[in-house]
């Protein structure tokens, strides 16, 4: 956790901040050492970057989480719509936009 939080510039207690919010929950190692992904290093950076721009941490948590839903949720859109062109040109059907 201190070299986690030492490369993002934060505190170990804005981590364990981020892990109680339950945005962040992340491996143990045996020792119980919290090891962190880039994924959630991500995370918790863009959550630094928003309590740094002045959004209550509690704000920011839910900010990311409804960031990370528009992202899936387009990655979604995206294949379905690929799915459908397919289909329609497969299938001899032109598909007009």
């Amino acid at each position: 956790m201190g070299s986690a939080a030492d490369a993002l510039g934060v505190t170990q207690a804005f981590l364990r901040a981020l892990d109680a919010a339950e945005l962040l929950t992340p491996q143990r190692s045996d020792g119980g050492h919290r090891r962190y992904s880039r994924y959630q290093l991500r995370i918790a950076a863009r959550v630094r970057e928003l309590v740094d721009q002045g959004t209550a941490l509690d704000a920011a948590c839910r900010i990311i989480i409804l960031e990370d839903q528009l992202a899936e949720a387009q990655r979604i859109n995206s294949e379905l719509r690929r799915n459908h062109q397919q289909h329609a040109v497969g299938s001899g059907h032109d598909i007009a936009h």
